[in-house]
């Protein structure tokens, strides 16, 4: 009964989508408890990026160009995540801990901003107390800062600790996870919070985001309780000569391929995520396609991803170069958005769709592969792995952040003067706007292929890539 037993546990184990990315020194339970950081980012982003976003401009009459500038706070602060790394991987304290002092501030400043947040934005109705000039922006402005700069840190030392736990066979996995978690964490919360908010109300709306704000701290606790060992310090180890931030990034930099590869990851990432707002409003209004044809374009892009995932499965159990992988998600970006472009004077919806599934198989080729080159790249010297992932982190964060303002920036801004005939007659149509994206889209990819030149070489991968991806293996 004893061997029935372990082996029933054993099977069921091996049967579990992250159990590959347990190791020794970071156990599955604990893992999976410290993913929990990602959940409660994952919420704050839904907050911060989807119903906020929907709640301010409708129910509270927000100009939207307010609505941006509170929407770009947190992309503001995503460029710090590498000081914010490096912080973390040279903390002194007495105990030694170095990333839970980080995870733990970083959740005071994203539960503080939460707490705050829904009492800045109901001013934007008039009805303060006192007349305070700018009142609301400045209290709305506040509170989007604070939990944009506590999601950058808290993430940033929770992934620094999952891969400083996690063995070097294991540690792409274990990022992989949290990743996937962070993307759960946003699924669930917006089913739910959605849910909460069909029936506005100013006091609905201040119950669910400082109920928010609670789960934040609930989750935060859970996650990093006994993550770290204590490790006591000297005094001559507490007191000797703290590294310099310049130093240590010219350690990365010049590292070899660092560099190199966050501006490919830089311009990737803005490349594919230009089109983000721009696709389903591209199908309603240039093709014609009803709500719900637009909506299978969400389902159409997941499937194009799912299939280079499981592409990227088999070429990385063959050792294939995950640089030489990039450079083909990115040929596949460059067809789709060709077929995107064509859709409309072919006025073809087999077209548009076929591009909107390369688009998600090259974005999902592309993201696989520059993290498993980023995860495997060994830092050296006073470069440690908290500056690292806060680097990585820093550019695909910046990147998404600004490619959907410029995106939709531009679809506007030149749409609007080319049906007021300031290029004249013959270019009055509406889809011009999306189309001088789409192509900006292609010339950012080409740029991108450039950049990836110097890193794409024939090499095997090392003993520990040898091995069939699973689920845990999906990026963000």
């Amino acid at each position: 009964m004893i061997l029935r037993a372990k082996s029933f546990k054993s099977l069921t184990a091996g049967m579990l989508p992250f159990a590959d990315a347990a190791s020794e020194g970071l156990p599955l339970s604990q893992l999976l408890r410290l993913s929990l950081f990602q959940v409660s980012v994952g919420m704050a982003s839904v907050l911060l990026l989807g119903t906020l976003n929907r709640v301010m401009i409708v129910e509270l009459s927000v100009p939207a160009m307010i609505v941006a500038i509170m929407i770009a706070l947190p992309v503001l602060s995503a460029p710090f995540r590498a000081l914010l790394g490096f912080k973390s991987d040279n903390h002194r304290s007495a105990i030694g801990w170095k990333r839970v002092p980080y995870l733990w501030f970083g959740t005071m400043w994203q539960f503080g901003g939460l707490a705050i947040m829904p009492m800045g934005l109901v001013l934007f109705n008039g009805t303060a107390a006192l007349d305070v000039p700018w009142a609301a922006e400045l209290g709305a402005g506040l509170a989007f800062l604070l939990t944009g700069i506590g999601m950058h840190m808290t993430q940033t030392a929770g992934l620094a600790l999952a891969a400083d736990r996690a063995s070097d066979e294991t540690r792409p996995r274990v990022v992989a996870l949290l990743y996937v978690m962070f993307l759960i964490g946003m699924g669930v919360s917006s089913v739910i919070i959605g849910t909460l908010l069909r029936d506005f109300s100013e006091l609905r709306l201040i119950q669910v985001v400082q109920g928010a704000a609670v789960i934040t701290i609930l989750l935060n606790l859970v996650a990093l309780w006994k993550q770290e060992k204590v490790k006591p310090m000297t005094r001559d180890e507490r007191s000797a000569p703290q590294p310099k931030f310049s130093d240590a990034w010219a350690d990365f930099t010049t590292g070899g391929d660092a560099g190199r590869l966050l501006v490919v990851v830089f311009f990737g990432t803005m490349a594919f995520n230009m089109q983000d707002v721009l696709l389903e409003p591209y199908g309603g209004e240039i093709l014609g396609l009803s709500v719900s044809a637009t909506t299978l374009l969400t389902a159409v892009w997941s499937v194009g991803a799912l299939l280079a995932f499981a592409l990227a499965a088999k070429w990385l159990s063959k050792g294939t170069d995950p640089y030489r992988m990039a450079a083909r998600g990115l040929l596949v970006g460059l067809i789709g958005f060709c077929a995107v472009i064509f859709a409309d004077p072919l006025s073809s919806t087999t077209m548009f769709f076929a591009g909107a599934l390369g688009i998600g198989f090259g974005g999902g080729m592309f993201a696989v592969s520059t993290l498993n080159a980023a995860m495997t790249m060994p830092t050296q010297g006073k470069a440690g792995r908290g500056l690292a992932l806060g680097a990585w982190g820093a550019a695909q964060a910046t990147a998404g952040g600004l490619s959907i303002v410029i995106g939709g920036t531009l679809r506007d801004v030149i749409s609007s003067f080319a049906m007021s005939g300031g290029f004249g007659e013959g270019l009055m149509n509406p889809a011009l706007g999306y189309s001088v994206v789409y192509h900006i889209e292609i010339y950012l990819l080409f740029f991108t292929l450039i950049a990836l030149g110097p890193l794409v070489r024939v090499r095997r991968m090392t003993s520990s890539t040898q091995r069939p991806i699973g689920l845990a293996d999906f990026p963000t």
